[in-house]
C-alpha cells in the first residue's frame, strides 16, 4: 500500500447511528481513512458478491443483530468464500454473550468486541483495531 493511501473499511451495521459513531470514534484519533456504511448483511454479500471490490476493504466492522442475513450468515459466507475469506471480519456488536462469541469465532470472526457503553470507551477500540490491521505490512 502506498504511503498516502487509504484504508477501505467497512462498517456494517442496521443502526445508522452506530454506524456514525464507530467513524467518529475512528477519525477523533486521527483515522482517516475510507469509512464505507452498509446496512444490511445482505448489502455486503450483494457488493462482494457484484465482482472484484476495489479498493478491498482492510477491515469489515460486522454487527450480528440484523434483519436479513444477520452476522452469522455474513461470517459463514465470506469466511465460506476463498477469494474473500482472507479478509479480517471483527465483530462489533451489543452482544456479551459467551455463546454468540464463541458462534463468531467459529465462523471465523478475527476478533469479537462488545461495544461500549461510552464514546470514549469507543474512541479506544477503534484506536486499536486501527492500530492492528491499518499498519501497511513492512
Amino acid at each position: 500500500m502506498k504511503p498516502n493511501q487509504k484504508h477501505s473499511v467497512y462498517i456494517v451495521d442496521d443502526d445508522a447511528d452506530d454506524r456514525e459513531s464507530i467513524r467518529d470514534a475512528f477519525l477523533e484519533n486521527k483515522h482517516n481513512q475510507e469509512y464505507i456504511f452498509m446496512k444490511s448483511g445482505d448489502q455486503l454479500i450483494d457488493h462482494l458478491a457484484s465482482g472484484p471490490v476495489s479498493p478491498r476493504p482492510v477491515v469489515i466492522l460486522l454487527d450480528l443483530n440484523m434483519p436479513g442475513k444477520d452476522g452469522r450468515d455474513v461470517l459463514k459466507e465470506i469466511k465460506g468464500n476463498k477469494d474473500l475469506q482472507a479478509i479480517p471480519i471483527i465483530v462489533l456488536t451489543t452482544s456479551s454473550s459467551d455463546k454468540d462469541k464463541e458462534t463468531s469465532y467459529q465462523l471465523g470472526a478475527n476478533c469479537f468486541v462488545t461495544k461500549p457503553d461510552s464514546f470514549r470507551e469507543l474512541i479506544d477500540i477503534t484506536d486499536s483495531i486501527a492500530r492492528l490491521w491499518f499498519v501497511p505490512a513492512s
